[in-house]
């Protein structure tokens, strides 16, 4: 049954065509749960087999990406703070709560986004407290490149070398994915010690 639906997602995936990869990575990073391993690997596996280019499959994956987390950012920015203005009491949100999350985004949106991106289930939800503190947008798109350019990539390169090895390449996700999370605890650690040092080093 795995190998039949692995087969279908390939077939279909080659259907669609990079629009397809675009779409599909849309949903994954807006509020649809549609997981991106399952859209970037096939496309990857197709490209090893020479029907699609591994270039395109990586570029069409970052921009469905992009386009999800603008659109979360815009529902956030549309919504979510007059939601909270209005019924934030009920959920234990105030008026300087919002306005510390603008302060806290201002100065560290940009590492903020960029872990986000990498994190499992965080990648999905991390525009939306961007948008709710209205994160320069610019800044917002950089950084989300960013890190949806690194997730993309590991997932393409899984499915183009290990795509006809279902096992392995699951495998090779979830090291990836523990290497990551160790990467972003890393990035994160050394970003607060250099941010505790910088005004004592500046004197």
């Amino acid at each position: 049954m795995l190998d039949a639906f692995v087969s279908w997602l390939v077939q279909t995936i080659g259907n669609m065509g990079y629009p397809g990869i675009v779409g599909l990575m849309f949903l994954e990073s807006s509020f649809f749960p549609f997981p991106s391993e399952v859209v970037v690997p096939p496309a990857g596996y197709l490209a090893a087999r020479g029907q699609m280019s591994l270039m395109l499959v990586i570029l069409s994956g970052i921009l469905g990406s992009i386009f999800g987390a603008l659109f979360n950012y815009w529902v956030s920015l549309r919504f979510g703070r007059p939601f909270f203005l209005r019924y934030g009491r009920y959920f234990l949100v105030s008026g300087k709560s919002l306005d510390r999350a603008d302060r806290f985004f201002a100065d560290h949106g940009h590492i903020s986004t960029f872990v986000g991106r990498l994190l499992p289930v965080i990648r999905q939800y991390i525009s939306l407290p961007a948008g709710l503190a209205r994160m320069n947008i610019p800044l917002f798109v950089f950084y989300t490149s960013l890190g949806s350019g690194i997730w993309v990539l590991v997932l393409a390169l899984a499915g183009y070398w290990l795509g006809g090895n279902e096992t392995g390449m699951a495998s090779a996700l979830h090291r990836a994915t523990i290497l990551l999370v160790a990467f972003c605890a890393f990035l994160v650690g050394t970003y607060v010690y250099v941010r505790r040092i910088r005004p004592a080093g500046s004197d």
